[in-house]
């Protein structure tokens, strides 16, 4: 489940948007970091080529769960060094799947180690091909025939199921069923149903993460470190070292600046959970026996322990940019506004249509779900950003991003359902700015207590252009109706406040 998780993450579109960092730095930093630990683990170990490979592929890749998770409590996701290092782990985590076919073929004595990359690259292309066909025409489907049952239950059952079939499936053509659970996530990672399903696994995923690492730390053999900690010590250090100085001067190459580098570098300097899901695979097909197994759990988990300190690091560094009186902190506001996050419109039915027009018109970007399956497929149909979702649940809030919106509009057709999500928003988002609809006064007063900043009477708005097109109609002057119906807007909405 926690590779599902993980793997729901990697949205396409995301990626597309983030092409140049992913493809570009992303992959760089996963061969050369690679091929210098495959280096180092050939010369001092002398083991098998294969082996060697493994080992340094595996430790070139970060943790994605440490670092968004202390990028995403820092609000630090779009940062100068927030950007590199998302791009950077999105594309270690796509990695993951030829890592784990190379694994599973490394089984195969009869073939080589280059026989076992060219057919790891050629199993990615064609479960990547498959994923994407599957996907858009088996999966989306299915999901909207499950979303007309309304039950939030039935969703949680069915992203289960995915799970458990595509990990049963993996496994039976001879592969992992890690890998089955990390192609379940790529499945619907770009599904319009992707936020709801998030949103109902995603109290889970802390759990998880737990209880993996949990699950790790009762494997280790705390003996083998007590009897050497200096030597272990002494190698996740050249490790965290290697790494650091790769990262930092493949960011320079790619025009990051300076203290962003070293962000970057000091963030992605641990090796992750993945690498543990690696050696774990590896250790259960005979590819490392019960010593080397041990001691390269050690190094991961040491590195990922040391990981908070060198974040609190490359906080400080950004904290000195921006207060260095070389315009940084211009830089990072202009940076913020090119790439905001989108407005949050909760419900897309009459009036949340036509709110997202004037967005449009506005080039202000909106994320927009709706609980109506077809209104959802329609909407996508014709190229709008609206996904499947339930706006009264606060996990699937969460998982569209509510939480670093700028603001949310509800504009549920549903009034009483409107009223649930602005105080989920309230109590879930405290300092979130809500924008919502409501009939009349009384609903209008009930919205502000629950804790909406703004609200728009339908029945006043429906009169008074109703009174200016009258009153224009029989000769007044626009002015004088203006100032008549504002004077009308006052006191009826200082009966909300």
């Amino acid at each position: 489940m926690l590779l599902f998780v993980i793997g729901i993450e990697i949205s396409p579109s995301r990626l597309w948007n983030m092409k140049g960092l992913v493809l570009g730095l992303g992959s760089l930093q996963v061969l050369v970091t690679g091929g210098l630990i495959t280096f180092f683990v050939q010369y001092f170990l002398n083991s098998s080529w294969e082996v060697s490979v493994l080992i340094g592929l595996a430790l070139s890749l970060s943790s994605t769960a440490f670092v968004l998770q202390l990028l995403t409590e820092r609000k630090l996701l779009s940062s100068e060094h927030g950007r590199p290092s998302v791009s950077i782990l999105l594309l270690q985590d796509l990695a993951v799947v030829p890592l784990l076919a190379f694994v599973s073929l490394m089984a195969a004595p009869e073939l080589t180690i280059g026989k076992d990359i060219f057919f790891a690259s050629i199993e990615t292309l064609i479960i990547l091909s498959l994923v994407i066909v599957a996907a858009r025409y088996v999966l989306n489907p299915l999901l909207h025939i499950l979303s007309r049952f309304g039950s939030p239950e039935i969703f949680t059952a069915s992203a289960l199921l995915l799970v458990l079939g595509s990990a049963q499936i993996m496994e039976s053509v001879g592969l992992s069923l890690a890998m089955g659970a990390f192609i379940a996530g790529l499945l619907i990672a770009d599904s319009s149903y992707r936020h709801q399903i998030i949103g109902e696994v995603q109290p889970f995923r802390g759990l998880l993460l737990g209880l993996f690492f949990m699950a790790m730390g009762m494997t280790l053999n705390l003996d083998l470190f007590l009897n050497n900690p200096f030597s272990l010590l002494l190698v996740v250090v050249a490790l965290m070292t290697v790494k650091f100085i790769a990262i930092w001067g493949l960011s320079r190459l790619f025009g990051i600046k300076k203290h962003a580098s070293l962000s970057v570098a000091l963030l992605l300097a641990q090796s992750g959970e993945f690498a543990l899901v690696l050696f774990t695979l590896a250790y259960s097909l005979s590819l490392l026996d019960e010593i080397l197994f041990q001691q390269l759990l050690i190094i991961v988990m040491l590195s990922m322990l040391i990981t908070p300190i060198l974040e609190k690091l490359a906080y400080r560094i950004y904290l000195l940019s921006r207060s260095s009186g070389k315009g940084m902190l211009n830089i990072e506001i202009n940076e913020t506004l090119k790439e905001s996050r989108p407005v949050i419109l909760a419900g897309f039915g009459r009036m949340g249509k036509r709110i997202a027009y004037i967005l449009n018109l506005m080039e202000i970007p909106y994320l927009a779900i709706d609980h109506n399956a077809s209104t959802v497929e329609r909407e996508r149909a014709d190229g709008r950003p609206v996904y499947f979702g339930d706006a009264q649940r606060s996990e699937v809030l969460r998982a569209v991003g509510a939480a670093d919106a700028p603001f949310v509009i509800v504009s549920i057709d549903d009034l009483d359902a409107a009223e649930r999500v602005v105080s989920t928003l309230h109590s879930a988002f405290p300092d979130i700015t809500v924008f919502a609809r409501a009939h009349d006064l009384a609903r209008c007063r009930d919205l502000r207590e629950l804790g909406a900043y703004f609200t728009v009477s339908e029945t006043l708005e429906a009169s008074a252009e109703l009174a200016r097109a009258a009153l224009l109609h029989m000769g007044a002057e626009g002015e004088e109706v203006e100032v008549a119906l504002n004077h009308f807007r006052k006191d009826y909405y200082e009966g909300v406040d």
